[in-house]
């Protein structure tokens, strides 16, 4: 889907990754869910670009519902995969943690165990190779990431400022559609390692000005990262 010219999101409101194209190729931010294999085709296809046109993937962090393809991508076309370097060895499946779930609510919680099995989410596939990246990286990549450490959710977890697209990607860093509790709009998110080492985190994330704020779940928001951080951190008040 196509959510201004250059940026399109891969998945849903449940679980989606981020794909930017120009002149140059396409750089694509996380991987979903293995099942969203199709759905990039599928996208791409109707681009007129072929799978190659990725030149690389950058993963806001090591979980599985963000690396999903990633290492199929890596495998069948050769696209380096880079991660921060805190989660490196989480997106290689070599460290698993178990944060708390919260709070939640039955109706949302297996609608998102549902999608996730339909998706292929209980057969995930880490990588064999990584790329790590640090804080204030540029990438040579379309689009120019930058690299933002955003530790909290996990200790590696970092944003994508792309600002050809005008866009900061944040993975977990923050949500608009809790996946536990059906709850919309932009707060802190679910099984995160450090809650409060999370929201301190996103006040590096409001320093971007990018207009479009892109969570792994949840609705695309385009009201600014100011509104969006100054809405979780009153999201994380008053629970």
């Amino acid at each position: 889907m196509q959510l201004s010219p250059g940026l399109h999101r891969i998945g849903s409101d449940i679980v989606a990754c981020y794909l930017v194209v120009t002149d140059e190729g396409s750089t694509l931010v996380d991987a979903g869910l293995p099942g969203h294999w199709k759905d990039l085709a599928a996208e791409l296809a109707s681009l007129g670009r072929p799978l190659d046109d990725i030149r690389g993937i950058v993963l806001t962090h090591g979980d599985s519902d963000h690396i999903g393809f990633a290492e199929r991508l890596r495998r069948e076309q050769g696209i380096p995969v880079y991660v921060g370097r805190a989660d490196a060895a989480r997106a290689r499946g070599e460290e698993k943690t178990s944060p708390s779930w919260g709070k939640l609510r039955l109706g949302p919680t297996l609608r998102f165990l549902g999608y996730a099995s339909r998706k292929g989410g209980l057969r995930t596939k880490y990588l064999s190779e990584v790329v790590p990246v640090d804080d204030g990286d540029v990438l040579d990549l379309p689009g120019s990431p930058r690299v933002t450490a955003l530790p909290g959710h996990s200790p590696g977890s970092i944003a994508v400022h792309i600002p050809a697209v005008d866009a900061v990607f944040v993975g977990d860093g923050l949500t608009t559609r809790h996946v536990l509790t059906g709850a919309t709009g932009p707060a802190p998110a679910p099984f995160t390692d450090d809650p409060v080492a999370a929201l301190d985190s996103l006040d590096r994330v409001a320093g971007t000005e990018a207009r479009w704020v892109l969570p792994g779940h949840g609705s695309p928001w385009h009201g600014g990262t100011a509104e969006a951080v100054r809405r979780v951190h009153a999201a994380a008040s008053s629970s």
